[in-house]
């Protein structure tokens, strides 16, 4: 077996042999290298082996040279023999790892979405008894395994029913001479018939380890393979056994009892699969290959894929309307809201480079483009509406999940996640699930205009991430959705929070809602400037914003936050926490007016229906007015606050600002216009009926006791 490094610059001297067949030029120094990945078998009489070109990515940077796996020389394992340097671990990560790129490619080639033009493919080569290669690969052997169950379903069942033939048939001889009858009637009844005795059966032995063997290559790598078999595989903890050394062991034992071609072929099958391939024999009568060019196309497929949105996204974002196209971009809920159904756009880039390669500059620059880009589109799918533009309104039906970037009242941008996500491998080339900030210097990338506003338009930030190439080829190669879905959840989750972490390191954030006497609105605009680009409001209730501060703005940010106070609840709120939750303890830990006269009785009890429109309204604390069917017998001046039983329980009351009268059922009613919300409690406790009715005056010392259970 050959080994060469794609992209890698090797004297032409060193592998113009191995090379043969491929259209890799010579450059003026003397040197070539190979824009492939894949396999192929190279016929020159001088090699005649099987070549196989590895993704750049195991290459890394070390002292300025270039090794793969940050010990060799790409030139020093081109051959792998006896003689090879690398280690028998190596060796077979090697094996393995060309399976998983098989895969993968396969995968990429019958997804026709992708651009299959990049694939070169004929047929592998398959195993037979003809001419001998000087060495084959374990590809070689999983693909032959898989081929001689296709080809061989009629040798399975001749073997299964002439094992089968006759086990239940009695053996009347052996039953009378050795068993004692029961005469019952005039009639002999043999109790415990003798049945014809099975014996070990080597040929069903040889059947079992075989497609055990295609079990564990269809749930390891993904292949597809048929088992027309009701046998007991072995599976799990056993077969784990077997690939260490059982398999081989055992083969071992039954060899010599096999004669007919096609039982001896299948057992140089089942043992070159143990044995990781040595010495099967290929007919390579003709040119096998599976080759890519371009792979940096098939590892965008992949992270696309795994990441990227499954349905149709819009024609103006993946494809922008100044010509560059989106690696990848996707709707999950935004890094400010809490609420799940509040997407926003995930834009990615996927970078395919040698290990510890950095970001350019020029790719950082697209990146900010992509998300102008991203903004523009969004404002013109909601600000230039037209019903006679057939594109728009398809856009429109599709896509306005995703709310308007820009907040109108405090002219604020959303922030768009924007992130980087990089091919690297572990350091003892596992295959683990890792996904993490990149380890290079440069983990964050942002730009603006103006500092301390990251609201603005114009602030613009990325983020880099690492992924074990490994772990996405193999998830991509063994091609189940259930798999995928389950890893694109998760980490969708994680840029999300990794990105929340980084924001919250570099800004402080709060949650704002303004004074019962303050009109918010217009605070914001006679103070525009004072607050553009740092208040911005994400979330349903628009009474609440998110103000975010740059922490190394101190002096400045004292300053805003003083004056904010006298006219807002400012309280620290995480980003993608709940506002209100927050701020209702803020306004519990501000004094009121009420608790200067707790045992005045100034709180009307009213009660609020679940079958009521406004309920969820009282639910929400967002109440503005209440209608209470009856004017109650109580003096209405004294009238100051309300506390509404929403389905019969209490967690807090509202400011009453004015009390008027209306009609209800034609019958005179009471009107109140409810002012702030005072919050008494996090959990709802219930009185209606038990201890409290509508239409009385209560004071808040007896409000207290309710809501406690003392009375």
């Amino acid at each position: 077996m050959r080994i060469l490094i794609e992209e890698y610059r090797y004297l032409a001297d060193d592998v113009r042999q191995t090379i043969h067949g491929i259209d890799a030029l010579e450059d003026i120094e003397g040197y070539v290298s190979v824009n492939y990945v894949g396999y192929y078998f190279n016929s020159h009489p001088d090699v005649y082996d099987c070549v196989f070109i590895l993704p750049k990515v195991l290459l890394e940077v070390r002292d300025g040279q270039e090794l793969v796996f940050g010990q060799y020389k790409p030139e020093d394992i081109i051959c792998i023999g006896e003689d090879s340097p690398l280690t028998e671990e190596q060796k077979n990560f090697i094996y393995d790892f060309s399976v998983w790129i098989y895969r993968a490619v396969v995968v990429f080639y019958n997804d026709k979405r992708n651009d299959t033009s990049i694939v070169y493919h004929k047929k592998m080569a398959q195993v037979n008894r003809g001419r001998k290669q000087r060495n084959n690969t374990f590809l070689d052997i999983l693909l032959s395994l898989i081929q001689f169950n296709d080809d061989n379903q009629q040798f399975f069942m001749f073997i299964i029913k002439n094992m089968h033939a006759g086990f239940n048939k009695i053996n009347w001889t052996r039953t009378i001479a050795k068993t004692t009858a029961v005469v019952q009637d005039n009639s002999a009844i043999y109790v415990n018939p003798v049945n014809k005795k099975r014996q070990i059966n080597f040929d069903e032995e040889l059947l079992i380890i075989f497609f055990s063997i295609l079990n564990y290559i269809n749930e390891h790598y993904g292949f597809p393979v048929k088992i027309n078999c009701n046998y007991e595989l072995i599976t799990g903890r056993r077969f784990q056994n077997y690939l260490k050394g059982v398999g081989k062991i055992r083969l071992q034992q039954i060899k010599y009892k096999y004669f007919s071609d096609k039982a001896l072929q299948l057992w140089n099958l089942c043992y070159a699969f143990f044995d990781k391939a040595k010495n099967v024999t290929i007919d390579m009568g003709q040119k096998d290959y599976l080759l890519v060019k371009s792979f940096n196309i098939v590892f965008e497929a992949i992270i696309d894929e795994l990441i990227g949105e499954t349905g149709e996204v819009p024609a103006g974002l993946k494809k922008q309307e100044d010509g560059k196209m989106v690696d990848h971009i996707y709707t999950y809920k935004g890094l400010t809201t809490h609420n799940e159904d509040t997407p926003i756009y995930y834009i990615g880039d996927s970078k395919y480079y040698k290990r510890n390669n950095p970001i350019g500059r020029e790719s950082v620059a697209k990146q900010f483009t992509y998300a102008r880009n991203v903004i523009q589109w969004n404002l013109n799918l909601f600000m230039k509406g037209n019903e006679n533009d057939e594109d728009w309104k398809s856009d429109w039906n599709q896509f306005r999940e995703v709310p308007k970037l820009r907040d109108e009242v405090t002219e604020g941008y959303n922030i768009i996640p924007n992130f980087f996500i990089s091919a690297t491998m572990e350091e003892d080339l596992s295959y683990r699930d890792t996904i993490r900030l990149t380890e290079k210097k440069n983990k964050y990338f942002t730009s603006d205009q103006f500092s301390n506003r990251l609201f603005d338009r114009d602030t613009l930030l990325v983020c880099h991430y690492d992924v074990n190439f490994l772990f996405v080829v193999s998830l991509y190669a063994l091609n189940n959705k259930s798999k995928k879905a389950s890893w694109k959840k998760k980490v969708r989750e994680i840029f999300r929070e990794e990105i929340q972490k980084m924001l919250q390191q570099n800004y402080q954030f709060y949650a704002m809602k303004s004074h019962p006497d303050e009109d918010g609105k217009r605070y914001i605009k006679t103070h525009f400037q004072d607050v553009l680009g740092k208040m911005y409001t994400p979330y349903e209730n628009t009474e609440y914003y998110s103000l975010a501060l740059d922490k190394s703005d101190e002096a400045n940010n004292a300053t805003l936050l003083e004056e904010l106070r006298r006219h807002f609840y400012v309280v620290e709120c995480a980003l993608g926490d709940n506002p209100q939750v927050v701020i209702n303890r803020a306004i519990i830990e501000t004094p009121a007016q009420i608790k200067e006269k707790p045992a005045e009785k100034n709180i009307l009890t009213g009660l609020v229906r679940r079958t009521a429109s406004d309920f969820k309204i009282f639910m929400d604390h967002e109440a503005k007015s209440y209608v209470m069917e009856r004017i109650p017998n109580i003096n209405l001046m004294n009238i100051r606050y309300f506390l509404p039983m929403v389905a019969g329980g209490i967690d807090g009351y509202y400011e009453v600002q004015r009390i008027g009268f209306t009609t209800f059922e034609d019958k005179p009613a009471l009107r109140l216009r409810l002012g702030r919300y005072i919050p008494i409690g996090e959990e709802k406790v219930k009185i209606y009926r038990e201890k409290m009715q509508p239409g009385e005056l209560i004071s808040y010392d007896y409000t207290m006791k309710l809501y406690k259970g003392e009375v």
